[in-house]
């Protein structure tokens, strides 16, 4: 199951993410995917230590570009089979189709069922954009294989670029974490638009709702598919004002939880 999490900066995407990776990963096997190149922090909340770069797995972001712009015939550009769909299709960069047990364990965090890694972070000044992460996410999602109790959780970059650069292509559903702000309500419809756009459903979650202004938030989106609604909680304030892992259960991403468990086996059924 591929899930993305999106949200404009500061909606609490990346607490949403960790709370989610952690309460299903009792259950299953977890890859958090970390595309954010601005946020240096979503390993705290998970309780571990910072992945390295998957951009240096292919050496480094300069010579990523130059793998780009190889012929697909070319020793740099893979082994790519013209015509090929599915799961035949091989990507340019990617050699062999990787699955959970492929992933190069010096990019990888692991504890127990759960794994994180990062496709790459801004580093230095003038380094450049950070368009080669969004090409190296989307060929690595399309080369990656899950097996039946396989999770993949993108913890995506704030707002709407990730849609632009074709991330969002083949994931099973889209989570949309909105903050009590005016931004983040307006920010929900395009990102319900563009989910249409790319054959994802999406759905809502509500968070740091608190009494007064939930029936509000509800009614400024379509209230049908919301999926959640996270209380404001000041000990994930708190955790999150230190840096550390987010340890606190909360009924309501239990729940959650459970929602993508019966979304994927309904899934399943239409498949079989």
């Amino acid at each position: 199951m591929r899930i993305a999490v999106c949200g404009k900066g500061g909606s609490g995407k990346s607490t949403i993410s960790a709370l989610l990776a952690k309460q299903m990963a009792k259950t299953k096997n977890v890859l958090v995917l970390d595309i954010d190149e601005s946020n240096y922090g979503l390993h705290s909340q998970l309780g571990m230590a910072a992945p390295g770069d998957l951009m240096e797995y292919f050496g480094g972001k300069q010579d990523f570009k130059k793998m780009q712009k190889a012929p697909k015939t070319s020793p740099l550009g893979g082994l790519t089979v013209p015509g090929a769909s599915g799961n035949q299709q091989q990507s340019r960069f990617f050699k062999k189709r990787w699955s959970f047990s492929d992933l190069p364990s010096e990019f990888v965090e692991k504890k127990g069922n759960l794994r994180l890694m990062a496709v790459g972070k801004i580093h230095d000044f003038g380094e450049g954009c950070a368009c080669p992460m969004g090409v190296l996410t989307r060929e690595f999602l399309e080369n990656l294989d899950l097996g039946k109790d396989d999770v993949v959780i993108v913890d995506t970059e704030a707002g709407t670029e990730h849609f632009g650069r074709g991330v969002d292509k083949g994931f099973d559903l889209i989570l949309v974490v909105i903050d009590p702000s005016y931004e983040s309500l307006k920010l929900s419809k395009k990102f319900e638009d563009f989910g249409g756009q790319c054959g994802c459903k999406v759905y809502f979650v509500l968070n740091r709702v608190e009494p007064d202004i939930r029936e509000e938030m509800l009614a400024s989106v379509n209230c049908v598919n919301v999926v959640a609604e996270i209380p404001a909680k000041r000990e994930l304030f708190k955790a999150s004002l230190k840096g550390e892992e987010l340890d606190l259960e909360l009924e309501e991403i239990a729940k959650l939880a459970e929602f993508l468990a019966e979304f994927r086996g309904k899934s399943d059924s239409l498949v079989h």
